[in-house]
């Protein structure tokens, strides 16, 4: 059996042709990332339609990273220290083209670290990151994809929190109808005994993966597999139908070897 993940984006070229371009992973029973996939291995529906595949290739594509550590005084009790010296290690198990951003989670939002292929910042803002304040988590989120999604290729947030959120504004509802209308995969990772509902949802609707760490020294192993999960990728492509309605479009990939499990975002917006 393997698993399957991904993710979407619709980019309107200058010909007027829309090409829907979808990053899949797959991975073995293990955890590993699986090589060797053709085109031919591959199906794509858009909305239950078969689709035609017209662009397509594997390898490790440039990737942009944006990592949230809830630094709210709860997570304090649970074992900050544990928490910053997992990120460092696995910041620095990135390629080295790799951009990654580090966000700070508290009574506000802070980006700590911007964007940038440069390990020493994110580093220095680790040094620096002391619990303060409470945790807004579904209002963060937000922020911290709005952060993210501007860059340029595979996207992807990594959110590290004991799950509990505390006086946002924005609902849970709300916070999922607007994560699956972005081109950003969401790993929420809860540190705790508990885990909000919500955290898998994020993880579903937008083709990443949720985990649960029971205690900050199982959060190593969970980031080791995140990173292995965004370490080597497909690339798909194809042109959706002709005309038709805007709005929501279902994806739905498949592929064409026996016990395959898909996990997938569930699709795009069409302008």
């Amino acid at each position: 059996m393997y698993s399957l993940e991904i993710r979407s984006a619709s980019r309107q070229f200058t010909s007027g042709v829309d090409l829907v371009e979808v990053y899949a992973t797959v991975s073995d029973l293990r955890g590993e990332p699986v090589a060797g996939l053709t085109r031919d291995d591959f199906f794509v529906e858009e909305d239950g339609r078969r689709q035609d595949i017209r662009t397509f290739s594997a390898g490790e594509f440039p990737l942009a990273l944006a990592v949230g550590i809830d630094r709210s005084f709860s997570m304090a009790r649970v074992g900050f220290p544990g928490i910053t010296r997992a990120v460092r290690s696995f910041l620095n198990a990135l390629r080295p083209a790799d951009q990654a951003m580090l966000v700070g989670i508290g009574s506000e939002t802070e980006v700590l670290a911007p964007l940038s292929a440069d390990r020493g910042l994110a580093m220095a803002a680790l040094d620096r990151l002391d619990p303060w304040g409470t945790t807004p988590l579904y209002d963060a989120t937000l922020s911290a994809v709005d952060s993210i999604e501007a860059a340029s290729g595979r996207r992807a947030l990594i959110l590290i929190s004991d799950g509990t959120d505390r006086y946002s504004q924005t609902k849970s509802a709300d916070l999922l109808d607007r994560v699956r209308r972005k081109d950003v995969l969401i790993y929420p990772v809860a540190v705790g005994r508990t885990r909000d509902a919500v955290f898998a949802e994020m993880a579903t609707v937008t083709g990443g993966r949720s985990f649960q760490a029971a205690t900050v020294s199982a959060l190593p192993t969970a980031l080791s597999s995140i990173a292995g999960e965004l370490r080597f990728q497909y690339l798909l492509g194809y042109a959706p139908p002709a005309g038709g309605r805007p709005g929501w479009r279902s994806i739905q990939v498949r592929v064409n070897r026996p016990d395959i499990r898909v996990r997938a975002r569930e699709g795009y917006v069409h302008p």
